[in-house]
């Protein structure tokens, strides 16, 4: 059933999704499940293992100990180090776009599945482009002065770490200010604005780069001031971005066309659609705050956080 078909006290988008009695039951399901996927995070899995195991393998060369050469190679290299990315900690709250994705597609999603697809995907696109390339253009000309580029420490904390904790915490918080909204339990500006939903995920996502500390990405970010050019930097940053939602994407696809958009169908139920969309949004906004404002600070004697045997 299409969301046109839904009756009309059912497709509102206003509709506050589950009951009284499960929605704190959610948040706190969720809340738990963000605390303990930071306590069992392994950085060096995602960063190392996977990560450069991943862009080594694309590239056909070691991603960190090679220079890059020349434009072309620079923004191949953005492309596959955003892909091989996508696991790490500064990204993997991209799959909380996957909830409000399934909620833009603003047709019959199973007679034109296709453009179901390709609509979300679109704003979350245009919302992530246009906060990483204005990032790019912006860290060019801006060089060294920015504390994600500086050696510099802190309290024994390097200020490139300081810059991804105020960030990353900031977007943390706003995921998790989503998730209550899509729950009912707060004001939902986007209530009636799916699109507007998706486009602010986009910028989220776009965001990541303004704090992320991954080895690959700072390579990047050093390429592109070296080449002194605000266009290299927006497309780098841009083609970054790209390939971290490049994994979400395809599932997404997949998703959407091996059902033929019921999947789609069935998200369109409002107290459904918001139950997902709630739960993904707290618990990786819940990690992401968790994580780098409360875990990282506890490595440089800050507090203090579980460690597992393989951190």
């Amino acid at each position: 059933m299409s969301l046109r078909q839904l009756p009309e006290t059912d497709r509102r988008p206003g509709v506050p999704p589950p009951g009284a009695g499960r929605r704190p039951r959610v948040v706190l399901l969720s809340a738990a499940a963000g605390i303990l996927l930071a306590v069992l995070w392994s950085f060096e899995l995602v960063d190392q293992v996977i990560g450069d195991n991943v862009a080594n393998t694309v590239l056909g060369h070691d991603a960190k100990g090679t220079a890059i050469t020349g434009t072309v190679a620079g923004l191949l290299f953005a492309f596959v180090s955003g892909f091989a990315g996508t696991f790490t900690a500064c990204n993997i709250a991209m799959a909380a776009s996957f909830g409000p994705m399934s909620q833009a597609s603003g047709t019959d999603v199973t007679a034109a599945p296709l453009r179901a697809l390709l609509r979300p995907v679109g704003w979350l696109a245009l919302g992530m482009v246009a906060v990483s390339a204005s990032y790019g253009a912006i860290g060019v000309l801006l060089g060294d002065r920015l504390p994600q580029l500086s050696p510099d420490v802190v309290a024994g904390v390097p200020v490139r770490l300081i810059q991804s904790s105020v960030v990353f915490g900031v977007i943390g918080l706003a995921l998790i200010y989503l998730g209550l909204a899509a729950l009912g339990l707060l004001p939902d500006v986007f209530a009636r604005r799916p699109v507007a939903r998706v486009v602010t995920m986009g910028a989220l996502v776009g965001g990541f780069l303004i704090g992320r500390p991954y080895p690959l990405f700072n390579k990047l970010f050093h390429w592109a001031v070296d080449s002194g050019n605000p266009l290299y930097g927006a497309l780098a940053f841009a083609l970054q971005s790209l390939g971290n939602i490049l994994l979400v994407t395809l599932i997404f696809a997949v998703v959407v066309v091996v059902s033929r958009g019921r999947f789609l169908s069935w998200m369109a139920h409002p107290r459904r659609a918001a139950v997902v969309t709630g739960a993904l949004l707290i618990a990786l906004g819940v990690f992401t705050v968790v994580y780098w404002d409360v875990r990282l600070p506890a490595r440089f004697g800050i507090g203090w956080f579980p460690t597992m045997p393989y951190n």
